[in-house]
């Protein structure tokens, strides 16, 4: 038997990413569920592979003007040239308005959420709070809502990684206290982990959090570090680095947070936290450099002190999304960089870049959809490996299908 899912992408009124989705997706016949993509997962790429495996999607995005609207028509515009004009329906509005949601609810059947969209950024949470207290925890809770009220069958939503604060474990772990958030972003993800657990303890909603470590890769944020270093070192502009280049990130490429995504879509759990990231840090210093070898070219950068609110390193322990998701990153971050700017040099039509592949020729294009595709997670009739049925909740003959 095939399975069909309903997708709904939204756009979400955070002015920092373009590709903000909902995404539903039914996992039988009749089987309606919801996914809501966010700042850290370029909707084309989510909803690429969500079309590609028979899903249906609508998206829903507010397209403000926070930095060029014509990313978000490209990405729309790729997503129709591939799939084709009824694959999805987009629609233009804001997770913060409760009237659209329930009609979007109504008359789509939704079953599931993946809640991705935020206003993100640690360091613009600090000028203007208050956007972050509405977008975030506003947004999180009409969504929570909504969806106990029609009684989906799971919720997954975007937490982050920026909970950790400052800790100074080797390796993050979700069994750590993160009750000492130093950034307004970083406590409005920690508020949405707590309302989550409240539904799920109320209103019996299954709610799985995700915390990512740092998203990169093709049609990325540009307001994030991966594509301004590439953007500005490929074109030799001045650019600023933060601190003595010591600080460290579990930098995470898209097409491995694609698939913890999707795992955690198919898995639903009564109540669950889950790090995603490749379990391993890389410094500021390294990354430049990084940068610089695919590029041939070196920074034209200018040192300066540390943010406020940025925190030293991050690290994720992945051993509990591997054991309950079979989530395990693959993309070494050297790799994820040479195919982001392979993909950077393909959309600028740069040419003779250090990136260009030797032993394999393939575009970047196809390179990347087949990736994306032929990661696609594992059928649904296969359970992760080590799975305890214990706080397991697979609603209806759903539970036959893994």
């Amino acid at each position: 038997m095939g399975f069909s899912l309903k997708i709904i992408l939204t756009l979400f009124p955070d002015p920092s990413y373009p590709d903000h989705i909902y995404v539903c997706l039914p996992f039988f016949p009749h089987f309606t569920p919801f996914l809501l993509l966010s700042p850290p997962v370029p909707p084309s790429l989510l909803s690429d592979h969500l079309l590609t495996r028979g899903d249906s999607v609508v998206i829903l995005d507010e397209v403000n003007d926070y930095y060029d609207p014509k990313l978000k028509d490209d990405n729309i515009s790729y997503l129709r040239s591939t799939h084709g004009d009824d694959a999805f329906t987009f629609v233009k509005g804001d997770i913060c308005d409760e009237a659209l949601l329930e009609k979007i609810f109504v008359d789509h059947k939704v079953s599931h959420v993946c809640h991705l969209a935020a206003r993100a950024g640690v360091r613009p949470s600090i000028d203007d709070p208050q956007v972050y207290i509405h977008s975030n925890i506003r947004g999180t809770t009409a969504l929570l809502s909504a969806s106990a009220k029609h009684c989906v069958k799971n919720f997954v939503y975007a937490s982050s990684s920026s909970v950790y604060g400052g800790s100074k474990s080797t390796f993050f772990s979700e069994e750590e206290a993160v009750d000492m958030p130093v950034s307004p972003y970083a406590a409005s993800k920690k508020a949405c982990e707590l309302l989550s657990h409240t539904f799920s303890h109320l209103y019996n909603l299954p709610c799985t959090g995700l915390r990512f470590f740092t998203v990169f890769g093709e049609r990325g944020r540009p307001d994030m570090a991966p594509y301004k270093f590439i953007d500005r070192i490929s074109n030799g502009a001045p650019m600023q680095q933060f601190g003595d280049g010591s600080s460290s990130r579990d930098y995470t490429y898209i097409s491995d947070i694609v698939n913890g995504v999707v795992r955690s879509i198919d898995r639903p759990y009564k109540y669950q936290v889950f790090n995603l990231g490749k379990g391993s840090g890389t410094s500021l210093k390294e990354f430049i450099s990084i940068v610089e070898k695919y590029t041939g070219k070196k920074a034209n950068k200018t040192i300066l002190p540390d943010q406020p609110g940025d925190v030293p390193r991050t690290c994720a322990s992945t051993e509990k999304a591997r054991t309950l998701l079979g989530y395990d990153a693959k993309v070494p971050f050297d790799e994820g960089i040479r195919r982001t700017i392979l993909w950077y040099n393909e959309k600028n039509e740069i040419k003779n870049c250090n990136a260009v592949m030797v032993s394999n020729k393939m575009s970047t294009r196809k390179r990347g959809r087949e990736e994306e595709i032929g990661m696609v997670v594992e059928k649904k009739s296969k359970m992760a490996p080590n799975v305890s049925m214990d706080n397991l909740m697979i609603p209806g003959n759903l539970a036959a299908t893994y």
